[in-house]
């Protein structure tokens, strides 16, 4: 991989660590445009526990154990309660266990949010993978934390009304709905979304071949990645979709990477509360960037994601 020209991009990745998310976690680790600040953990696709077992284990196939700290956060959403997703991830690392016995930091992943923005007002990316509990609590605790963020990326909803969890709503969102809109009324300066429908469904998607790909790579971190990714695959194959889905990788490369965004637009969101399409959100297109609530990524490259991720599962043994 060429060094970067320009210095790595400052992240904290806020994530309910299973499947994708692990190898978002493995991009920003080992990725040299990436600067991997903290890892922040949020209630989301497994039980809590088994989330911080793979931030570790994940630490430990990077090469990165005792170098990234992890923060602990919101267990429940805001209104109470957990909707997991083992259904499709099964544990999220297929079974693998760590060999490490490293702690968490003591920081709540709250704290440590508002302390990191406070330290270095208006450079972190904050990439959020999972649902948006701890972000909420964040602007809940500090009205000015949103404007300390240099961009907020989060991965959730759709652009078409397509669902994951229900008919209309995406996992992430549906997870803490009342977080979702605390996020997008907070006035963050740079809100951008990757969604689930259409472009993870037709950019983010690794095929049986790609899969193989990784495998024949004959490395300890591609081996993570197979092992890892067997769940989801067979899940979204399962249910018509080509392949494994990795909207949580796209969202860290766009961080870091811009060439991997084809496509992005200006939009006003909002997210549905109540009825049957709770958890939905609705992006109206707007023609003047400079007045819009965020904007999505409608196009992107998957042979460029692809190949990121293919690059650093490459090597490591």
């Amino acid at each position: 991989m060429t060094l970067p020209s320009t210095p790595p991009v400052p992240l904290v990745i806020d994530t309910d660590t299973a499947s994708d998310d692990c190898f978002a976690l493995l991009l920003a680790l080992l990725d040299p445009r990436a600067d991997l600040r903290a890892i922040t953990i949020a209630q989301g696709n497994v039980d809590f526990a088994q989330q911080v077992h793979n931030a570790f284990l994940v630490l430990e196939v990077a090469g990165r154990l005792g170098e990234v700290p992890v923060h602990l956060g919101e267990r429940e959403a805001l209104a109470g309660g957990w909707i997991g997703a083992e259904d499709v991830h099964g544990d999220g690392v297929g079974g693998q266990r760590r060999e490490n016995d490293a702690q968490a930091e003591p920081e709540h992943a709250v704290d440590a949010l508002l302390r990191l923005t406070a330290e270095a007002p208006g450079e972190l990316a904050i990439i959020a993978i999972g649902p948006l509990t701890n972000l909420a609590r964040a602007v809940e605790r500090d009205a000015s934390f949103a404007g300390r963020v240099r961009e907020l990326v989060v991965m959730g909803g759709s652009l078409d009304g397509v669902g994951n969890i229900t008919p209309h709503a995406e996992y992430n969102i549906y997870a803490d709905v009342e977080a979702a809109a605390a996020v997008v009324a907070a006035d963050f300066p740079r809100l951008r979304f990757v969604t689930w429908s259409p472009v993870t469904l037709r950019d983010g998607i690794f095929d049986a071949g790609r899969v193989e790909e990784i495998r024949a790579l004959g490395t300890r971190r591609g081996e993570f990645f197979v092992r890892a990714n067997q769940a989801p695959f067979d899940f979204d194959t399962a249910h018509g979709v080509g392949g494994s889905t990795h909207p949580d990788t796209l969202s860290v490369l766009a961080a870091i990477d811009p060439g991997v965004v084809v496509e992005e637009r200006a939009f006003d969101v909002s997210v549905v509360l109540e009825g049957e399409r709770r958890g939905a959100t609705s992006f109206a297109p707007v023609a003047d960037a400079a007045v819009a609530s965020c904007t999505a990524i409608t196009v992107a490259d998957g042979e460029r994601l692809f190949a990121a991720l293919r690059d650093v599962l490459a090597n490591g043994g």
